[in-house]
């Protein structure tokens, strides 16, 4: 098979209804070949090794600010939230477990009224606009019926019920937030309606459209002569693209990427997720859908296929190359150049890229030519791979509990494209990996830092591995131009307490 049919495989077919962007220009045709397809990817133990998802509890209800998460767990559910979020129950978080009993497990109890009596409570003390159930390991042993139960629920207490399924079972640390927004783009779909003659619209808007069509205004053209009503004129109006972005970033990150598109001209109609429910951005044929993250393929499959959205394929915004070539897709989606500086020739993202690089100098003295080892855990890694590699690192390998190769096409030829130009060999990606031949690796490999899950870095460290927790990117602010220093910082952060620990251990021996 030849490199560009291997990349088209990996494109859904267009009669599906599933949508990618094809790349055009460069490195851009994104020509993955047999060889990074095939040789370079591996898949070990198909274990997760990871963070629980229910812990994306902890960043999505401070940013949909007017949501109320009910977990559906045991008591070892709350008490993981309660320890790892950090959050007392006198602050009242917006956010509650539902703790199953033996009761509940064995069917001694009536599932529904147990969940209607707590969301009734919920409704009276707090006053969501939305419940969100997250379903746990529990309730998919034990078959809790939640997507049934939901749509009843909700029309007897009048509020919107969002479920979302983030066990540890089926789904890996990040994936919790992907399960969240997908259910969220499907309550999205639910509540629009579709006209037979403008496509869709709020409900609102289509009824008062159809009360009186009578009474629409009449209007000359200005040239003709002739006369068109403001709805024949929007027939022959071509649709304007709209652009929605989805992941959950705080909103000074999302003002910035914000920012960055409306300096070449696009402007962003709506975030996934949005800060009120009610807020939440529509979806249809004519909405272009781009991710912030790359554990959010759930939500890109499930945007494409039910809203027919057309999904930009592109590296994600995480460092200043992949914020860069971010943008540039998506200009090169709406048709638009970006702007050049006439003296230099160059892109100014590529000035600002550059520029960015420079103000790092820094940190880059401290991690060029070292290796990284990414153990896997929050499916950051291949971006977080790629940026380190821009920077001069060397990575050995990058675990990934779980990799859609569709939705990274983009990211992924970013880094096969960044491993060539830093003349570094392309790095082994394994899929699911099985720690115990991981640690086998480490000690073979010896690399200078290993980033990793918290379960396994003590245990590293105890025998001499310097490590790095994987889930500080997570809750670190990492996208954008502004933010790569971050990345550094929390990088370079063990490498220089071990060289402060030789400094130390130096001056004590004299």
């Amino acid at each position: 098979m030849s490199t560009s049919a291997l990349f088209h495989a990996l494109l859904p077919h267009p009669l599906k209804g599933t949508h990618y962007v094809p790349e055009v220009d460069g490195w851009q045709k994104a020509q993955l070949n047999p060889f990074l397809l095939n040789g370079l990817f591996e898949c070990e133990t198909g274990n997760y090794h990871t963070f629980c998802p229910i812990s994306c509890v902890a960043w999505l209800y401070q940013k949909i600010e007017d949501s109320f998460f009910l977990v559906i767990g045991t008591k070892t559910c709350g008490y993981f939230l309660q320890n790892a979020l950090g959050v007392m129950i006198f602050a009242e978080p917006r956010y509650a477990m539902a703790e199953l009993e033996e009761s509940d497990i064995s069917a001694q109890l009536n599932d529904y009224k147990e969940l209607k009596r707590l969301c009734l409570q919920i409704k009276q003390d707090r006053n969501p606009s939305v419940i969100v159930w997250i379903g746990t390991c529990t309730t998919e042993i034990i078959k809790m019926d939640l997507e049934g139960m939901a749509p009843r629920l909700e029309t007897e207490i009048g509020l919107p019920i969002v479920v979302a399924r983030a066990n540890g079972l089926d789904y890996a640390f990040t994936q919790g937030e992907d399960t969240v927004l997908s259910a969220m783009a499907l309550a999205s779909l639910k509540t629009k309606t579709t006209h037979p003659l403008k496509g869709t619209h709020d409900v609102q808007n289509s009824v008062i459209t159809d009360v009186a069509p009578s009474l629409v205004p009449v209007v000359s053209h200005p040239l003709k002569g002739t006369h068109y009503s403001p709805e024949g004129m929007q027939k022959n109006m071509p649709e304007q693209k709209q652009l929605v972005l989805f992941g959950s970033v705080p909103s000074t990150v999302a003002t910035q990427l914000t920012l960055e598109l409306k300096k070449e001209g696009i402007n962003v109609s709506g975030w996934l997720p949005s800060q009120r429910y009610h807020d939440l951005p529509s979806f249809n044929k004519d909405t272009f859908v781009c991710g912030i993250n790359p554990y959010l393929s759930r939500t890109a499959t499930t945007l494409m296929r039910r809203s027919k959205a057309t999904l930009i394929c592109a590296p994600f915004p995480i460092g200043p190359d992949g914020t860069r070539v971010w943008v540039e897709k998506i200009c090169a989606a709406f048709g638009i150049n970006p702007s050049i500086n006439p003296i230099t020739n160059k892109t100014k993202l590529q000035e600002r890229e550059n520029y960015i690089f420079e103000g790092l100098e820094d940190y880059l003295k401290l991690i060029r030519g070292k290796s990284v080892f990414f153990m896997g855990d929050n499916l950051l890694e291949i971006s977080l791979a790629r940026f380190l590699t821009r920077c001069g690192m060397i990575v050995y390998e990058i675990g990934i509990p779980y990799l859609d190769k569709r939705f990274q096409a983009a990211e992924l030829a970013l880094l096969q494209q960044t491993c060539k130009e830093m003349n570094v060999p392309m790095p082994r990606i394994v899929e699911k990996p099985d720690n115990y031949y991981q640690i086998q690796r480490i000690r073979e490999l010896q690399p200078d830092l290993t980033i990793t899950g918290m379960a396994h870095a003590n245990p590293l460290e105890a025998r001499g591995i310097t490590t790095k927790w994987s889930v500080e990117f997570t809750f670190a602010q990492i996208h954008g131009f502004t933010n790569a220093r971050e990345i550094l910082e929390l990088v370079t952060r063990p490498l220089r307490r071990n060289e402060m620990s030789m400094n130390f251990n130096n001056t004590v021996n004299i």
